[in-house]
């Protein structure tokens, strides 16, 4: 197997330097169910990774409201690819469809795998298929269990205006990253559980090792 290679460098500091709005442009979605939706979609200058992460902005926040808000890690075996070993596809789908409901905001961040990369991510499932599970994986590679950093999440947030949110999330480590950088999250607000025959292992790592919020009574095997 290819030696793992580290994921980039996380930004140390507890404070998101400002950021700022590069282009909106107003995109229609279409999902293969036959969903459809109209999503504003914002790119930035500043950010502390320098890497492309978008914004899109989704239905309209009631007057006095709070914005639904999701951060989400580009997972491109799931995303585009539907894999079923994991449930990034479903939770993408779900997510845009409650937030044009409720209004508010998908930040799609470009940290494949948990922050290792598509690669290592890849070299981490042929791990799994010997028996580790998602974590172990990626230690055995040398690599964090997570490494995802959510600075520039915090500052695509400030260049929205964004400074309350309602997180849309299973993960508690989202919600506790954000609060450290200055957002406030009213309220964390769970994602279905999108459960099947080859995802079952994964998800139940993530709520045994890491605390996400997802009932282990849902899950088969």
């Amino acid at each position: 197997m290819p030696q793992a290679q580290p994921p980039q460098q996380q930004n140390d500091s507890p404070q998101a330097a400002a950021a700022r709005v590069r282009a909106r442009v107003r995109i229609p979605l279409a999902f293969p169910d036959g969903y459809r939706v109209e999503a504003e979609v914002s790119t930035f200058h500043g950010l502390a990774d320098g890497a492309e992460h978008l914004a899109l902005t989704l239905g309209t926040v009631p007057e006095g409201a709070t914005p639904l808000v999701r951060l989400h890690s580009e997972c491109l075996t799931g995303d585009v690819f539907g894999s079923a070993r994991c449930d990034c596809g479903p939770q993408l789908r779900e997510a845009v469809e409650r937030i044009a409901t409720a209004g508010g905001h998908l930040l799609y961040l470009r940290q494949e795998g948990r922050g290792i990369g598509l690669y290592n991510k890849l070299d981490a499932y042929a791990l799994q298929d010997s028996g580790l599970d998602t974590y172990d994986a990626n230690t055995a590679l040398g690599l964090p269990e997570d490494g995802r950093d959510y600075t520039a999440a915090a500052q695509m947030l400030g260049a929205l205006g964004v400074g309350r949110v309602e997180l849309l999330s299973n993960n508690p480590d989202k919600a506790a990253q954000l609060a450290a950088l200055g957002v406030t999250v009213e309220r964390r607000v769970p994602t279905g559980v999108h459960v099947s025959e080859s995802n079952v292992r994964y998800l139940r790592a993530k709520a045994e090792r890491t605390g996400h919020e997802i009932e282990l009574s849902r899950l088969v095997g």
